[in-house]
């Protein structure tokens, strides 16, 4: 099966860089839909960013020109790399796949495999 393990996550002073890594234990990573999410106590969680190899790159408003999503098929490893970090970027942050389908979305729903998360704190 379809297995993820997020790694990265930490406690980052207002303004700093932290980078999440999310590893997949099998072939099918490469061909698939990517994303990264993130939630907080009492909400909902929300898209963060979302790659294909056939495109396109999306992103929430939130953090575009600070986030930037990337992949590497030979590791089978997606990346998170958040720059200008906020305290309201504060949460638990999970890589997840959705499984033949390819259109770009940040809706936690249309992705069907998830990791089991890793915390991101940022204080001001």
């Amino acid at each position: 099966q379809v297995t993820l393990v997020e790694s990265g996550g930490g406690s980052v002073q207002a303004g700093g860089s932290l980078r999440l890594s999310c590893a997949e234990s099998g072939l099918t990573f490469r061909l698939n839909r990517l994303g990264w999410f993130r939630q907080t106590p009492g909400k909902e969680r929300e898209g963060v960013a979302s790659i294909s190899v056939y495109g396109p790159t999306i992103y929430a408003d939130s953090v575009k020109g600070r986030f930037t999503i990337s992949q590497d098929n030979a590791k089978n490893t997606l990346y998170l790399q958040m720059n200008s970090l906020k305290p309201e970027d504060t949460a638990m942050y999970y890589c997840a796949i959705r499984l033949n389908a390819y259109y770009a979305s940040l809706t936690p729903s249309d992705y069907t495999h998830w990791g089991q998360g890793t915390q991101v704190t940022v204080s001001s």
